[in-house]
Formats: C-alpha cells, sequence, structure tokens
C-alpha cells in the first residue's frame, strides 16, 4: 500500500557565532557573567520546556563555561518577572504589548524580542479513543461548554461526558485558547479539569478514556524518530480541519509541514523576551536560539523555525 506523507526539510547554514567578551569584573546589579561565562537563571513557560532544554544543552556544551539555570512557570507570573527585572529573559507565546514596552521604558530599559519557532497548540486524546477527528467549529463548542458530551460528536459514542484538561489556568496553552478560538472570551465549559504541568495532561490523557487534553506540539514527538513523523505511544493526536465536517482526508495534525502551509489551523508563535542591557548570557542565548544553530536545534525538535530555506517535498512510502 502507498501512503504520503509530507515532510518539511529545512537547509540551515551553520555558523559559528562569535561574540565579544565583556568587562568580566562584577557589575553594579551583582551579575559576573558574559557572553559565554558565567550562570543566570532565566524564566519559560513551562509549555516549552522540551524545546528549551534542548537549546540550553547545546548551548552549554558550545560554552563550557555557561551555565543556564530554567526557572518554568506560567505566561502570566514570567511576563510579571520580566516587568519587575526579577529575570533578563523570558520564553514564552506572545510578543510584548505597546504598553508593556513603554512600561520597561519608564524603567530605563529597552526590551530585545526574538520569535524563534511555531508551535503547534494540539488536542490528545486516549489511545482507546475512535474519535480522532474533529472540526475547528466542535473545538470552540467545546470550549464553550456547549458540547460536553461524546454522544454529541459521534451519536454512536459510549465514553460519557468530555473532561477536557490543561496544564494550569495561566499558562501560554490556555491563554492562546482564549485569545485565538476564542476571540479573547473566557472559556465555559464545566468539564475543565486543571494539572500542573504538560506532562501530566499526559499522564492524564493516557488514564481517563473520556478526556481531551491540550497541549504544545513540542510534547508530543518521539525523539526516537529522527524524522518528525512519529508521536507519543500512549496518546493520540487528533486531527483538526477548518470544514464543517472532519475525515481524515481533510484534517490535520500538527506537523512541521502543515504548520507551514496553513493546513493546521492553531499556530502560535514562541518568542524569547530579553531585558539584559548588560549584553550578558541572557541576551547571548536569545540570539543563539534565533540564530542558525538554535533554529536547526527547533526543526529537529519538531518544530517551525522562524528562519531558514524550508522546502516541503512529497515522499511515497511502500509499506507491505
Amino acid at each position: 500500500m502507498n501512503r504520503t506523507f509530507f515532510y518539511a526539510f529545512l537547509s540551515l547554514c551553520i555558523v559559528g557565532g562569535v561574540f565579544v567578551s565583556c568587562n568580566s569584573k562584577k557589575d553594579r546589579n551583582g551579575r559576573t557573567d558574559t557572553p559565554t561565562s558565567g550562570t543566570i537563571s532565566f524564566v519559560s513557560d513551562e509549555s516549552f520546556s522540551p524545546i528549551v532544554e534542548e537549546l540550553r544543552e547545546q548551548f552549554e556544551f558550545d560554552f563550557p563555561k555557561a551555565r543556564l539555570k530554567p526557572i518554568y512557570t506560567n505566561a502570566v507570573d514570567g511576563l510579571q518577572q520580566i516587568q519587575d527585572l526579577k529575570t533578563c529573559l523570558f520564553i514564552t507565546s506572545r510578543a510584548l504589548r505597546p504598553s508593556e514596552v513603554a512600561y520597561l521604558k519608564t524603567k530605563k530599559q529597552l526590551p530585545e524580542v526574538y520569535p524563534i519557532a511555531y508551535d503547534g497548540l494540539a488536542l490528545i486524546v486516549n489511545r482507546q479513543n475512535t474519535d480522532t477527528c474533529i472540526t475547528v467549529t466542535d473545538v470552540k463548542r467545546i470550549m464553550k461548554g456547549e458540547i460536553t458530551d461524546w454522544k454529541q460528536l459521534n451519536p454512536l459514542s459510549q465514553k460519557g461526558k468530555i473532561e477536557v484538561v490543561f496544564d494550569n489556568k495561566q499558562s501560554a496553552t490556555l491563554q492562546y485558547v482564549v485569545d485565538s478560538i476564542l476571540d479573547g472570551k473566557p472559556i465555559t465549559s464545566p468539564n475543565i479539569v486543571a494539572a500542573k504541568t504538560s506532562k501530566e495532561v499526559i499522564d492524564y490523557v493516557d488514564k481517563t478514556p473520556n478526556s481531551i487534553g491540550v497541549i504544545g506540539s513540542n510534547w508530543l514527538n518521539d525523539r526516537r524518530d529522527s524524522t518528525n513523523t512519529t508521536f507519543r505511544k500512549n496518546i493520540q493526536v487528533m486531527r483538526i480541519s477548518v470544514k464543517d465536517k472532519a475525515y481524515p482526508y481533510n484534517s490535520w495534525q500538527p506537523y512541521q509541514a502543515y504548520l507551514l502551509d496553513g493546513r493546521y489551523p492553531f499556530v502560535r508563535t514562541i518568542y524569547a523576551i530579553v531585558v539584559d542591557p548588560q549584553k550578558g548570557l541572557p541576551w547571548s542565548f536569545g540570539r543563539f536560539i534565533s540564530g542558525p544553530k538554535g533554529q536547526l536545534i527547533v526543526f529537529k525538535a519538531g518544530l517551525l523555525p522562524m528562519r531558514g530555506d524550508i522546502t516541503i517535498k512529497k515522499v511515497n512510502v511502500k509499506r507491505n
């Protein structure tokens, strides 16, 4: 049987980054880091921790005297820390608003915002669930509480009430649903379950046949598959359609190619927000992420990088 797969191929020219070392004496704020050495903490939304860890490991490998300590939190607390100047780097799913930039300027800080990747917002269901195709309209109706039972999606379903599980109430994931799927209106479904982390969302769906989990696609990939075409085995990733009816042939999963060509509807941008007038490690790491080597790591992790020559190729795979 012939099946057609679409893969995204990325060609990036890896250019070694050259950083200019700054004075190693202690800065007036107590920091002693340079662009390539020292120890700093930074903040990231927890839903992006898999890609952040891969980027951090490579940066520390390239610069052995540097130590980066990520603090994983939610979108609201992370933004507050960057505004209070308690961190110099925040990785999240939206850029700063003009009012937030203006506020930082009152503190004599000029933020730099680097868009670094596209991430798909994924819906996951239990392995035993056969209802794996859904329309954008039905996703909205579930979040609004208009659809609360699997029978409303499939009259033959015996799974009962739909439980929707998010990582936490202040995450970038929930924020995206409110802003981009519900047009700024709050989620009103009575069957919302709040976990604490994206991993707990996956574990909950693995054990709960009637659940739908909402996570970032950077949590989905089977790391053993270098082609980025295999998802985790313990859950199923739903196919989403913009049509009135969802079928396998008109519904799409958050593969890189479908993020790129627009077939997958729920796509968000990941940003690195830097407030570092000292131009030390936070600034250096932000530029690394948005540079050629960082973008290649983003690609290999299954996300869509912001920069690079990307080509979609059609590949026929024969299976007996």
